[in-house]
């Protein structure tokens, strides 16, 4: 699924940059080359990198 259709970033794309980003969803774009534009994904991508920050903390704690 797009989040960012300005930018074309899929879900997946977004998630992988969160575990390489320790930013917020502007930076996390910034690793992608990526900058947003009408800023209307912001709120549900910062929501998706944050999900996927916790899972991935949790993966490390659950070994």
């Amino acid at each position: 699924m797009y989040i960012c259709i300005c930018n074309a970033i899929r879900e997946t794309d977004l998630r992988q940059a969160a575990l390489t980003c320790n930013g917020d969803a502007e930076a996390t774009y910034a690793t992608l080359g990526k900058r947003p534009n009408c800023g209307q994904c912001l709120e549900e991508a910062q929501e998706i990198i944050e999900e996927q920050r916790a899972a991935a903390s949790c993966e490390v704690f659950a070994v």
